[in-house]
């Protein structure tokens, strides 16, 4: 009896239905934590450069603010990122409206043909 209740069951390869990562950052968030790494790389060193002294000092701003970053858009987008970025796709507004057809090369079609009409229905 137990041997046919193991042959009921089949193996399931659990990495289905698992989203991919390298380690542990998900791979959906590679890209934007490229961006923003290298935005904030560009800020400190490129306009704000002059201001810092030491280099120690520019490499420090530059990893607060890319983990600034990075924490930040890992906490707007991770895990459920539709939940906070679906907020930002246009619904479409529906409406219900008829519009009269104006022919572009006849204006007065529609009274032509009313005017015809009128005239075979009178005789």
């Amino acid at each position: 009896m137990s041997q046919e209740r193991e042959q009921e069951f089949r193996p399931v390869n659990q990495v289905l239905g698992s989203q991919p990562s390298l380690g542990p950052i998900p791979a959906d968030q590679i890209l934007p934590w490229t961006v923003i790494a290298l935005a904030s790389y560009f800020i400190i060193n490129g306009i704000f450069g002059g201001l810092f002294e030491e280099e120690f000092q520019k490499w420090l701003w530059t990893v607060l603010m890319t983990g600034w970053g990075i924490g930040t858009w890992w906490i707007l987008t991770g895990g459920r990122s539709w939940s906070f970025l679906s907020k930002f796709i246009g619904v479409p507004a529906w409406t219900r409206g008829f519009a009269r057809y104006q022919s572009l090369l006849e204006v007065n079609h529609e009274a032509k043909n009313r005017k015809t009409k009128r005239r075979h229905r009178r005789k």
